[in-house]
């Protein structure tokens, strides 16, 4: 595709810019949203086609949209994006997906939740554990005599600094959902 630059005797082709350059063989992180039919099996069908293709499924959040009768995945998958684009198409043909996007590249918001259950056995534990928590904007939500149960809500980078700094108290326990993702409006 080109377009014509110059005056009214010098005309010359430019290439127009790609918005994406696909580089076949190089790997990334996909963030990929389906809205699907709330139906047995969906799920299912979905993982083992992202399995059928040699990826592994990264992260994974569903859950009701909105409107009654439809579920919104979230899918994180490492991949390149020649066969990741070939996951998409496929996706798109399922007979409970309503509508698929790779959402990698597009303008979005993005979180995921962590749930840490860290050791707190000594006063000073106690303090900086809640002093961390305050500064990453997090939560306890749960109590013991030697663990404080935290709730940290962001993004990837946000919820792995939080985890590394509280790693030297000794973490317990933890469970991290999948990303969820919406594209954003108005860019």
């Amino acid at each position: 595709m080109s377009d014509t630059v110059g005056g009214k005797n010098e005309l010359s082709a430019i290439k127009a810019p790609l918005l994406r350059e696909v580089k076949k063989g190089e790997t990334r992180r996909h963030i990929i949203s389906v809205l699907v039919r709330n139906e047995l099996g969906v799920l299912a069908r979905i993982a083992t086609l992202i399995a059928g293709k040699g990826y592994n499924i990264e992260g994974l959040s569903v859950g009701e949209t909105h409107e009654k009768g439809l579920s919104l995945m979230t899918i994180e998958v490492i991949g390149d994006d020649v066969v990741i684009e070939q996951v998409v198409k496929q996706l798109r043909k399922l007979i409970d997906s309503i509508k698929v996007r790779d959402m990698t590249d597009s303008p979005h918001v993005e979180r995921e939740l962590a749930l840490i259950k860290v050791y707190t056995a000594t006063p000073r534990a106690r303090d900086e554990v809640l002093r961390l928590t305050e500064i990453f904007r997090g939560k306890v939500v749960d109590v013991s005599p030697d663990t404080y149960t935290v709730e940290i809500t962001g993004d990837e980078d946000k919820i792995n600094a939080f985890v590394k700094l509280v790693r030297p108290f000794g973490i317990k326990e933890m469970a991290r959902t999948g990303k969820v993702a919406l594209e954003r409006e108005g860019v």
